[in-house]
């Protein structure tokens, strides 16, 4: 049997070497391939493994012998997976194998910004040192309010190690997540988006990117931020009117950014919409790689690995996410419990 693994540039020698193991002809395929090329690549294919290539209708179309769609990742928003469903091609994703993983990521960002680590680091190696001077001065966590948009698994591990471990005030916007829930997370419920960011000194984003949420901090949510506030993203570029955000970075509407991932992705320093995100200070930027430790890899790609060997032996193949994308499937799934 074939199988494809799109976007090769992700290291995955246990998933490529299970896989071959297992008598697979595993062919791997860079990330931006042309649509009608993956078309081509899949007619023959047994598994599709997709992480951020556009797994478009055209695409499902085309895989006439296609056991199923692993994502080997979280987010879906790549995958028409009305196309899957109706073609009864099983979708799963990976949804838990990164939780602390990229809640440790936000929370480095959020101290390096808070923290002015970003600059001081260039600064020493430019000059060799810096003094205590007005430039450098930063913040202290401790009593600050850290509105979380998104309080799942990532927001709410956040939250335990903001509010146990630095003593912040949490505040959560979700409206899929209910009051009892955030506050067993230390978590004080806003009903509405501009509950939150008014009161925010940290805004940190982990919503589920979906036509709902494209563009949820648009211009107006900008201004309706603290001078003085800051925005982290580890969930989804699109989340977030990008340009809105470089003119209120740039005339100092907010006081900085902590970006992890992008609309258009991979970022560059010249010749790209978010391009002058490079120049400024008040900014740190990370190539979408907050999810990549030694811990989160091994345990996706074991976790991968068995969802894989649930399609390639015929049985219901286990989806553990809650999104409701993937739980309106019918056919050639089983669903994990809830976890409470």
């Amino acid at each position: 049997m074939k199988a494809i693994r799109t976007d090769r540039e992700i290291e995955c020698p246990r998933v490529d070497a299970g896989l071959r193991a297992r008598g697979l002809n595993l062919v791997t395929l860079a990330e931006g391939i042309p649509e009608e090329q993956l078309a081509a690549e899949v007619a023959e294919a047994g598994l599709l493994l997709t992480c951020y290539t556009p797994v478009t209708a055209r695409v499902i179309q085309a895989a006439s012998r296609l056991r199923g769609i692993v994502k080997y990742g979280v987010g879906i928003d790549a995958i028409d997976i009305e196309a899957a469903r109706s073609r009864r091609i099983p979708v799963v994703n990976i949804p838990e194998y990164a939780e602390e993983t990229v809640a440790e990521g936000a929370f480095a960002l959020m101290i390096a910004l808070a923290r002015k680590l970003g600059p001081l680091h260039r600064e020493m190696n430019a000059a060799g040192w810096a003094w205590p001077v007005q430039q450098w001065l930063g913040h202290d966590l401790a009593g600050k309010t850290l509105g979380l948009v998104g309080v799942g698994r990532i927001g709410r591990s956040l939250a335990r190690m903001a509010g146990a471990g630095f003593r912040m005030r949490l505040l959560g916007f979700d409206p899929f997540v209910d009051t009892e829930t955030m506050r067993r997370a230390g978590v004080e419920r806003c009903n509405q988006l501009s509950e939150l960011l008014p009161l925010a000194d940290f805004v940190s984003l982990h919503a589920v990117l979906n036509p709902a949420t494209r563009h949820l901090i648009g211009r107006a949510e900008l201004a309706m931020m603290k001078r003085s506030a800051m925005l982290i993203n580890v969930a989804r570029g699109a989340l977030v009117d990008e340009s809105a955000l470089v003119e209120a970075l740039v005339c100092g509407r907010i006081a900085g950014a902590g970006l992890d991932v992008f609309s258009q992705e991979p970022l560059s320093s010249s010749g790209h919409p978010l391009s002058r995100l490079f120049n400024l200070p008040n900014v740190l930027l990370t190539p979408h790689l907050t999810f990549y430790t030694h811990e989160a890899m091994e345990r996706l790609e074991q976790e991968t690995l068995a969802r894989c060997d649930e399609l390639l032996a015929g049985r219901p193949v286990l989806v553990k996410s809650l999104d409701p994308r993937l739980r309106c499937q019918s056919h050639g799934v089983v669903f994990a419990e809830p976890a409470r």
